[in-house]
């Protein structure tokens, strides 16, 4: 092997040398004995082994069996393990108790492989997950199985989202927690019976509710605040977030929302801001868990409100409807409440104009942006608008894609955690028991 690489960099008379297939065979020559070294001790080890009998899960007692083999995709390849073996004549089962030591499942996949599969499906589709992984680190695994282990590793973060729940400290003074809600496509056994936007009132997506938090102490070239770099978490899935009156327990998203805010230590802000697109499950949200928040509808969504308000009267492409609702756009940001209202009673013959006029008044005092900006308040929830095209879209939305309730779910909740820096964290409690 010596001679091979001093060949390589040195050459020899007359004769090129193709490196890249030089180090691409020094690198599996280096994997393969890594691999018999790893397979060699983990066979060598008897400790699995304990006893005659062993405690199965039925609660009766299985016999051992002898020593059971069993192939492993590592990440440095492919080995055979042996484990001791027990069978439980009770309820006709046998297990090792190596196997889940070793955390093999069904795809017969080591640790680090698993934690890798879930890393890159976090970030793309399973079959550039499965191209990939064989691409860059030689493991060859098919996009099924790249699908089974993320989505059951998903479901494993899932349960330890619901489980972890340690109080954080706030990161400044002043904390800013978002809503929103995206769709996402879905198989059709997931839609049965739901109502949509369909002409003919079916649905083809279900509603994915994000919450984030944030802080924003950094200011632009105009002084206004923006989102500090690394500050943003994101956490959410497809669930309901309505809460009735007679129910004595949180909606599961608000419960969400409630563990995301302890985690960031929200509440323990000496200002906290809300921050929503203006619909109203967003503020019944804010008042039930947060009460006393500072509550702020988005400016850009507030702004687009009236763009789109202007297209209903005008017409989409009428210059006249753009400078109207430039001169709306302006009134609003100048804190010119009633300078706008006036101007939408000449058109309230429009449907638009008077929903848009009733949305500006119910949330009124969610928009008083001099007030906000001159507190150094972000009034944008640009960092959710964000998060919902990153977090969901880029990973969910793509062509042809439609999901089931809980394949959707589970690969959310691994691109919450790895966007929001707690994949190695939870790999780490993992380890530790």
């Amino acid at each position: 092997m010596r001679r091979l690489v001093e060949r390589a960099l040195h050459g020899g008379p007359g004769e090129p040398v193709d490196f890249e297939a030089l180090e691409s065979s020094a690198r599996q020559s280096a994997l393969r004995l890594a691999a018999g070294i790893l397979e060699g001790t983990l066979n060598a080890d008897r400790s699995d082994y304990s006893g005659a009998f062993l405690a199965c899960r039925c609660g009766k007692l299985a016999r051992y069996a002898g020593r059971r083999t069993k192939s492993l995709l590592t990440a440095v390849g492919e080995m055979s393990i042996e484990r001791a073996y027990y069978h439980c004549e009770h309820c006709n089962s046998g297990f090792c108790p190596r196997d889940e030591e070793l955390n093999i499942g069904c795809g017969g996949l080591s640790t680090a492989v698993v934690r890798m599969v879930g890393l890159t499906a976090a970030l793309v589709s399973f079959q550039e997950t499965a191209e990939l992984l064989n691409g860059l680190a030689g493991i060859g695994i098919s996009a099924k199985l790249a699908e089974r282990t993320a989505e059951a590793l998903g479901g494993h973060i899932l349960e330890d989202e619901r489980l972890w729940v340690k109080e954080g400290k706030p990161r400044s003074r002043t904390m800013y927690l978002g809503m929103d809600g995206t769709g996402v496509p879905m198989r059709a056994e997931e839609l049965e019976g739901r109502k949509g936007k369909q002409v003919d009132g079916s649905a083809k997506t279900r509603e994915v509710k994000l919450v984030s938090v944030w802080s924003a102490e950094g200011r632009d070239k105009d002084g206004h605040a923006v989102r500090d770099a690394g500050s943003v978490s994101y956490n959410g899935a497809i669930e309901s977030a309505a809460t009735a009156d007679v129910d004595e327990d949180l909606s599961a998203f608000a419960q969400r929302v409630q563990r995301e805010a302890t985690r960031r230590g929200f509440d323990g802000a000496a200002r906290r801001v809300v921050l929503g697109d203006g619909a109203k499950w967003i503020w019944k949200m804010s008042e039930e868990l947060f009460p006393g928040a500072i509550e702020i509808v988005d400016l850009y969504h507030a702004k687009g409100t009236l763009s789109q308000t202007a297209k209903a009267i005008f017409g989409p492409d009428s210059e006249e409807g753009q400078a109207w609702a430039k001169s709306r756009r302006d009134e609003l940001e100048e804190g010119k409440f009633t300078e706008i209202l006036h101007a939408l009673q000449a058109h309230l013959r429009h449907v638009e104009a008077e929903n848009c006029r009733n949305y500006l008044i119910a949330n009124r005092e969610r928009m008083r942006y001099p007030t906000f900006r001159a507190a150094g308040l972000c009034v944008s929830s640009g960092v959710l608008e964000a998060g919902c095209k990153c977090t969901v879209g880029t990973r969910l939305k793509r062509a042809g894609m439609h999901w089931t309730l809980h394949g959707a779910n589970e690969i959310l909740a691994l691109r919450c955690y790895k966007l929001s820096g707690r994949y190695d964290d939870y790999w780490e409690r993992r380890k530790a028991g």
